[in-house]
Order: C-alpha cells, then sequence, then structure tokens
C-alpha cells in the first residue's frame, strides 16, 4: 500500500513540491480529530489568512482508496478545490506534507456543529431548521448537478456558522456519479445514515445521499433517529427490517408538509424517495412560506 501511494503521488509529471506545514503555517489550535484527520486553527505564513488546517491519516488514507482499488477516484484535495457553492466549505488548496500526508487549507468556519444544534434542540434550532434543511439541500443539489455523490451526510458533516449559514464539510468519501462508481459492494459512511440499498451492498447513486439527507432533516425536528438503535450494528438491521417511526410521533409540531417530505425521503427503496434535493428543497421552501403568513 505504501508502495502504491508513493507510486500515485508522483505519476503526475509536474513535481510535486512536499511541504512543511510548521514552518508554513502558525498552529494556532487543535479544532477537531476525525477518524482520518486532523484540524487545526491556523494562520497561513503566506497570506496572513486565519485558516481551517485539515491534514489527513496517511495509513488510513491508503486504506480507503483500497476500496477503489482500479479506480480513478480523484484525491479528497482534488474533489475539495472544485467545490464552490456557498454553502459547502471552501478549499482554497491542498498538497502534502514532508511526511507524505495530504492536507487541505480551507476557510476557517467560526460556528458549531450541527450534531451540537440536534443535541441540544435549542431556540436556535427550533427557529432557523426549516432554513437549515433548505441550506443543506442546496449544498447537496449543487453537488449531485456536478455529478458527485457525498456518501457521508450527517450532522457531523455540518457547520453552521454563527450567523446561521450551513457550510457542508467532509469530501473524504465524495464519489463521481459515474457508472463505475455506483457498482455495487463498496459500503462507506455512517451506519446510522446509510441507504438501505448501500447497507446491502447494491447498486448506489446520488438518492443515497437523499436518504441520508432526509435522516438528517428528521434528527433536526426530534433530536433523534428514525430507528431505535443504540449501536452501529442495531442501525444496519433496522434501516434494512423496520419502518422509520413516523415523525409526527416524536414532534407533533412538525408541519404537514414538513414531515411528509421528509418521510418520502426515508422510502427504503430509492424508487420511492425523491429523485433530487431540489425537489425536497422546493418542499421545504414552500413550508416555510406558508409559516411565514401564519
Amino acid at each position: 500500500m505504501v508502495f502504491e501511494f508513493i507510486r500515485r503521488l508522483w505519476a503526475p509529471k509536474q513535481k510535486i513540491e512536499l511541504t512543511d506545514i510548521t514552518r508554513r503555517f502558525e498552529l494556532i489550535s487543535r479544532v477537531g480529530q476525525g477518524s482520518m484527520s486532523r484540524v487545526w486553527r491556523a494562520r497561513d505564513t503566506k497570506t496572513g489568512q486565519l485558516v481551517a488546517l485539515k491534514v489527513l491519516d496517511k495509513l488510513k488514507t491508503e486504506q480507503l482508496e483500497a476500496r477503489f482499488a482500479g479506480l480513478a477516484r480523484p484525491t479528497e484535495g482534488e474533489i475539495a478545490v472544485q467545490l464552490k457553492h456557498p454553502n459547502i466549505v471552501e478549499t482554497y488548496e491542498y498538497g502534502w506534507t514532508k511526511e507524505l500526508e495530504q492536507f487541505l487549507v480551507m476557510e476557517f468556519i467560526e460556528g458549531v456543529g450541527l450534531s451540537y444544534l440536534v443535541d441540544v434542540q435549542s431556540e436556535r434550532m427550533k427557529k432557523h431548521r426549516i432554513s437549515y434543511m433548505i441550506q443543506l439541500g442546496e449544498a447537496i443539489d449543487w453537488l449531485h448537478r456536478h455529478d458527485w455523490i457525498h456518501r457521508d451526510i450527517c450532522p457531523r458533516n455540518v457547520m453552521v456558522r454563527n450567523d446561521n449559514v450551513v457550510k457542508l464539510i467532509d469530501f473524504g468519501l465524495v464519489v463521481p456519479n459515474t457508472p463505475e462508481f455506483q457498482r455495487p459492494g463498496n459500503r462507506t459512511g455512517t451506519a446510522t445514515h446509510m441507504a438501505p440499498e448501500l447497507i446491502k451492498r447494491q447498486r448506489t447513486d446520488h438518492r443515497i445521499d437523499l436518504y441520508s439527507y432526509a435522516v438528517t432533516c428528521y434528527e433536526m425536528w426530534t433530536g433523534e433517529l428514525p430507528f431505535e438503535a443504540d449501536r452501529s450494528l442495531d442501525a444496519v438491521v433496522k434501516h434494512i427490517n423496520q419502518p422509520p417511526r413516523d415523525i409526527r410521533s416524536l414532534n407533533p409540531e412538525v408541519p404537514e408538509l414538513v414531515a411528509e417530505t421528509i418521510m418520502k425521503g426515508l422510502e427504503k427503496h430509492p424508487d420511492d424517495r425523491w429523485s433530487s434535493a431540489s425537489e425536497m428543497v422546493e418542499r421545504f421552501r414552500e413550508a416555510q412560506r406558508q409559516l411565514a403568513e401564519q
């Protein structure tokens, strides 16, 4: 694996410059530690800009890439710098450290994780959740219109700025929405948010993101998942075998249009779901208009 990683790294004809990130960046504080990366609040000494510096764990990145053996999957950095949307975190550049770890230089988001807002169900969440749902849906729709599948839509991969602008983050599992990447077999993502066809290793397309989006919207209104599951294995089994709990049984205040839209997004067969994020977003916008008129 290490040999393959180095071969890919040096395969391009142009010379790849390795960066000493401790010299290039002033590492101010650690702000995140994911399963595959470390993130710092940092200052770029080249520009003076405050940024989020994400460094990918080399071994875990190699293990992930092995799941796509034989496929021309772009790296996270190559994907991230292409994503330009107001509700997607901006990536300014990417490169490799002296230790051959890929790093990404991104906008630093002053805010909180959506997962925190889901957990606390504060007045802020109650006041803005339809707006959050719409903004997240706009980001997902943009990805799909540009032929990408995120594969890991969930609250921990969404940030909410202090001014309530939503930012979709983390593109480590993103793949092109093309036939070779739609083939059955590769099960990656967050178990509690996985679409049934992904769990069953069937053919997948962008509609796995719509399912995960619906789960995330469900959580925004209830603080709970559609299935009562304490462990990842429980979640997997229940995604396949049990219908989701009616969202209005957990929160009767969910507007009917919102409830219907989310529940359709949770349909087990992709053909029974919405065909696009834009369809879901339009219904959420209509619900927002209806609430404004009350």
